[in-house]
């Protein structure tokens, strides 16, 4: 029998009467092209990603991976899920005052 417990509070959690639920997460680098006024028509594109490959064999791969991609699982008790929903990024919430409209 496969055992589960919450990642974020450490519960156990019984697979056959009790609903989980999974977060997946993908974290990955951001590319963004570049205008087309800046595009060098002279480029040879191939020869930079040749230099790219080049300098990718020397570094440790798997480091750079991570720092260009990531994906992530967790499995969340009922009571966690709701707490992740509401602040998925886990801020601080600063209070919040209600004022009349004055």
């Amino acid at each position: 029998m496969i055992h589960f417990s919450c990642d974020l509070c450490g519960r156990e959690m019984d697979a056959e009467n009790e609903l989980r639920f999974v977060v997946k997460l993908e974290v990955y680098a951001a590319y963004d092209p570049l205008a087309q006024d800046d595009v060098d028509e002279d480029r040879d594109h191939l020869q930079e990603i040749h230099e790219i490959l080049e300098r990718s064999e020397v570094a440790d791969c798997a480091e750079i991976g991570e720092d260009v991609y990531q994906q992530l699982r967790f499995d969340l008790c009922p009571e966690c899920r709701k707490r992740f929903v509401k602040n998925p990024l886990g801020r601080k919430h600063t209070e919040q005052f209600d004022f009349s409209q004055n």
